[in-house]
């Protein structure tokens, strides 16, 4: 069983790496294209080519984010993710960095659409619409988890002491 366990966490890392790399790709994509603005001429055209670099930066910390959650939760702490303030705080990690990514990207699409065609606007509001959706939904859940959490007081106990494994 150990060997199974070693390979998850093989896997897992891999993943890591991989999502690091994309992340490091969309960040010198987002680089060049802002450079290539930075230099260019300063027109609404330039301002497009900005707001693009800006939403793949914010797909780039997405990528990072997870990278960064997978080896935490499960490369260093090898967490078992079962108790209620586990999921709650392993949840919480991915949906911070998603509903920013979303919100920017919502942002994006409306820009773009209002410069290039305003039939793309129903699109970009359904993005910031659903983000919304999103962060209700993980209020409530963070609500009605905590309600949980003090069922289980020891299950914060196990999760601050697996925070000490990456000090």
């Amino acid at each position: 069983m150990k060997r199974v366990v070693f390979l998850f966490r093989m896997v897992h890392g891999l993943m890591a790496f991989f999502f690091a790399a994309a992340s490091l790709m969309l960040i010198f994509i987002a680089v060049r294209l802002g450079w290539t603005a930075f230099i260019g001429t300063r027109d609404a055209g330039t301002a497009q080519v900005i707001i693009e670099a800006v939403g793949l930066l914010a797909a780039a910390v997405v990528a990072l984010q997870i990278a960064e959650t997978i080896v935490e939760e499960e490369v260093v702490r090898d967490a078992d993710i079962s108790a209620p303030t586990r999921v709650r705080r392993f949840l919480s990690r991915f949906f911070v960095v998603i509903i920013v990514a979303l919100g920017i990207e919502g942002l994006v699409a409306t820009f773009k659409a209002l410069h290039d065609d305003p039939t793309h606007l129903p699109y970009a509001a359904s993005i910031i619409v659903a983000t919304g959706v999103l962060l209700a939904a993980w209020g409530a859940f963070v609500y009605l988890n905590r309600a949980v959490e003090e069922l289980e007081p020891e299950a914060m106990e196990d999760a601050k002491r697996e925070d000490s494994k990456l000090k």
